[in-house]
């Protein structure tokens, strides 16, 4: 039987890295000093997350090793599985869930921005969020509700949700207090017929006024967010056509 040539010689496939091998280089990317930081932010890992993505970079796109991640339930292992899952392919009862065990804030906001907001029941779920007695799950329907002040706009009651706002967000927890400033802030940024009441609701109410800002970040305090922002946007030049 004659010898196979090179040519004739099937190539090796890569195999898809195991979650036991995954875990194991997360856990060699374990920082103690940052588990720390990260600890008083209610995030309870060390990984840094600039070497998180390079590594989700690497393993690209994997459905499947990103549910066996999220299944460990081991908040790196998570972050990771929401950078190299396959968004669309959750069904809605799946992303409810995930939302209600996300446990840690880091998780909860990439769950939210990374794949909620790619997925098509987006808008389904952003409604049925808003109105959940869970904050910390309202909390992710405002975060939905912003993006879309931001980007869809058409069929958002406006008044609405700043009547809410002025009601609501003075006595609102924290995670969901956060979510309906930054959505009252978007609304006086990208529309200037409900700026100035949005202006006075924060005025009036003073949420995150003392938040400490680090210097050259702009702080959360509405009023200010507004102002800068707008201010940003009108000093920008304006684009020059030749003919």
């Amino acid at each position: 039987m004659p010898e196979k040539t090179r040519d004739e010689t099937p190539e090796k496939t890569p195999t898809a890295p195991t979650v036991r091998e995954v875990m194991a280089e997360l856990a060699g990317l374990e920082d103690p000093r940052i588990r720390a930081v990260n600890e008083k932010h209610g995030d309870d890992h060390g990984v840094n997350l600039t070497k998180l993505r390079a590594l989700a970079k690497r393993l690209k796109t994997q459905p499947g090793l990103a549910r066996d991640l999220w299944a460990t339930d081991d908040t790196a292992a998570r972050l990771l599985a929401l950078l190299v899952c396959r968004p669309k392919s959750y069904d809605r009862d799946e992303l409810d869930a995930m939302l209600r065990r996300a446990r840690t804030p880091k998780v909860h906001d990439w769950l939210v921005n990374y794949v909620v907001k790619k997925n098509p029941h987006a808008e389904e779920l952003r409604v049925a969020w808003t109105a959940d007695p869970d904050p910390v799950v309202a909390s992710a329907g405002w975060a939905l509700t912003t993006e879309r002040v931001a980007k869809k706009p058409a069929g958002l009651d406006l008044t609405a949700l700043l009547d809410t706002v002025e009601s609501e967000m003075k006595d609102a927890p924290d995670r969901l207090q956060w979510a309906m400033n930054h959505c009252l802030a978007q609304i006086g940024i990208d529309h200037p017929e409900h700026r100035p009441r949005a202006l006075a609701i924060g005025e009036r109410l003073g949420v995150l006024k003392d938040y400490p800002t680090p210097p050259g970040c702009t702080s959360p305090y509405a009023p200010v967010w507004i102002t800068e922002i707008v201010r940003r946007q009108q000093e920008k030049p304006t684009p020059t056509t030749t003919t």
